[in-house]
């Protein structure tokens, strides 16, 4: 067992859209990240997300099942589950902090590949 200092893992780095590895359970990976702007439109064709925010505010903007727009913001301490195959869209306007639950190997950027693709997330479980 290890505990797990959130504070200290997220001044590790500074980098904005690149999720960092710190727990792994059940098939599971727990990440941190910093967002900051606008992500790109996606779908997680086979897991869910949990964003859990820690710091700041994170709007996500997402296509309901009849292909219309929405936007739900997400503050500090509340958490959002977005259900796989749910087409959506997280952006901040100033710096958050956001924990990440989602399964093993998922693609921070699901079915879309770019510049914000992060094929193999920095793991801190050993720092």
């Amino acid at each position: 067992m290890q505990k797990i200092r959130i504070a200290e893992k997220l001044a590790e780095f500074d980098e904005h859209w690149s999720p960092r590895i710190v727990g792994e359970l059940n098939g599971q990976h727990v990440k941190l990240v910093k967002l900051q702007g606008p992500f790109v439109w996606h779908h997680h064709a086979d897991e869910d997300e949990l964003f859990f925010v820690l710091h700041g505010s994170l709007r996500m903007d997402y296509r309901d099942p009849s292909g219309r727009e929405q936007t739900m913001e997400i503050a500090a301490g509340e958490m959002l589950i977005v259900p796989r195959g749910t087409e959506h869209r997280p952006s901040a306007v100033e710096e958050v902090h956001v924990l990440l639950f989602e399964p093993a190997g998922t693609l921070n950027t699901g079915n879309v590949r770019g510049e914000l693709t992060v094929d193999q997330p920095v793991n801190l479980i050993e720092s």
